[in-house]
């Protein structure tokens, strides 16, 4: 038995020490990279430069991303419109296009099981973030193309191609300038779509009751306002908004419900949701600004923002009948 224990005795000590020590070979967090590291992580690429649904799959010159790192830079906000909060997307850095004394593009290909997207990221000349645009997106419709393509003056195309179901085949060519704002702006389109009359838009809160002092409609046009019904107490208001810019080509739309933080300013923030938005109500307005996080809910070129004028609420007529005589 003496000869057993001088035996099993380091085998004992040796496991407990390596369990006590488990925990401490668990991976650490990644450290902040430089931003001088990260965007030597993107490789030059000479212009002009196309890109097709060829570049939506990891290149052999294409370096893994992690999601840590790029959210160090971009806000996690841009991708949430096409993947949400997906921890299972993977991030590569497609490209770098330099100007001289000037701004910074890169290109990041973003990849998951069911959708795929390459974006441009705009810096400015002091190499802060300011804008992305997506350039090509790939999900489940097949029927569905996209093209792009940068030229020798920093110009963006993006060439959208579809088949309708009767085999004719239809584009929408649009095309971006990185302006001095710090945004991509949209400087002209080309399209042989058919045109179709605006869809209808349904507002889900109309019906409800507007007794609180600044409930009602407040409007711009007939596809821009902001609908505020009563709440559950006077410190709640419920809204829906609505808006289309740029020709339509950018929309937003967001229902919830807004709580009071003085007598005239009401603000909407929900669990889950990085979007937060601020109404300042007066008897004749409502101004709307977005406070944060709000891609979700807008395309990425446009903003919960501007003055809403309140409309009259109308007023029903009653018949009068004459007496009898």
């Amino acid at each position: 038995m003496g000869l057993l224990k001088r035996i099993l005795l380091p085998v004992v000590v040796c496991f407990l020490c390596s369990c006590g020590h488990k925990s401490g070979n668990t991976p650490e967090k990644e450290k902040p990279v430089d931003l001088k590291d990260f965007m030597g992580m993107f490789p030059a690429i000479r212009l002009p430069a196309s890109f097709g649904d060829s570049s939506l799959s990891r290149k052999s010159g294409d370096s893994a991303i992690s999601a840590n790192v790029l959210l160090q830079f971009i806000p996690d906000s841009l991708f949430h419109r096409y993947f949400g909060r997906s921890p299972k997307t993977k991030f590569y850095a497609s490209g770098k296009v330099s100007v001289k004394k000037g701004e910074t593009y890169l290109f990041v290909k973003a990849l998951a099981s069911s959708k795929r997207v390459l974006y441009a990221l705009g810096f400015d000349n002091s190499d802060r973030f300011k804008a992305g645009l997506p350039l090509l997106i790939k999900d489940e419709d097949p029927d569905i193309r996209y093209a792009s393509s940068m030229d020798s003056k920093y110009t963006i195309t993006v060439s959208r191609l579809h088949r309708n179901p009767d085999g004719r085949n239809f584009f929408k060519k649009s095309v971006y300038v990185f302006n001095e704002e710090g945004a991509f702006t949209l400087i002209m389109t080309e399209s042989n779509e058919q045109k179709t009359g605006p869809a209808t838009i349904y507002n889900p809160i109309d019906t409800l009751s507007h007794k609180h002092k600044f409930t009602g409609d407040y409007i711009q046009d007939k596809r821009n306002f902001i609908s505020v019904r009563d709440g559950r107490s006077n410190a709640v208001v419920r809204f829906f908004v609505h808006f289309e810019k740029e020709n339509g080509d950018c929309k937003g739309e967001l229902k919830g419900e807004a709580r009071f933080i003085s007598t005239a300013v009401a603000r909407y923030n929900a669990n889950g949701d990085p979007c937060s938005i601020e109404f300042t109500f007066t008897e004749k307005n409502v101004r709307m600004k977005e406070l944060e996080g709000c891609g979700n809910h807008r395309g990425i070129r446009c903003y919960f923002d501007g003055v809403y004028d309140k409309r009259k609420a109308v007023k029903s007529m009653q018949t009068k009948t004459k007496p009898r005589h």
